[in-house]
């Protein structure tokens, strides 16, 4: 399949696949698998090598997994959650009002 459509498989490190997974998060509001992130982490690596030599072409990553697939992925690489005291002003402080 990979040669019929002229594709390309490269691999990608867990730290690459972690940095996409959080690029997910913060910039698109995905909440993604890490095998799902592997797609994004994939095309990051491939413009950083520049493999894509078209400026504003277009590409695809599919993601196929559900980050409720693996929550202690999650957990384990997101920011501790700020704790405050339950007041209306306490929460207004924390959002930044």
């Amino acid at each position: 399949a990979r040669d019929k459509s002229f594709g390309l498989i490269e691999m990608v490190s867990d730290e690459e696949i972690t940095d996409a997974y959080k690029i997910l998060a913060s910039k698109e509001g995905i909440f993604a698998e890490p095998a799902s992130a592997a797609s994004l982490a994939g095309l990051i690596k491939l413009k950083k090598n520049g493999y894509f030599n078209k400026e504003g072409a277009t590409a695809v990553c599919t993601l196929t997994g559900h980050g409720l697939k693996d929550p202690d992925f999650a957990i384990k690489n997101s920011a501790p959650l700020p704790s405050f005291p339950a007041s209306l002003k306490e929460v207004v402080k924390a959002i930044g009002f």
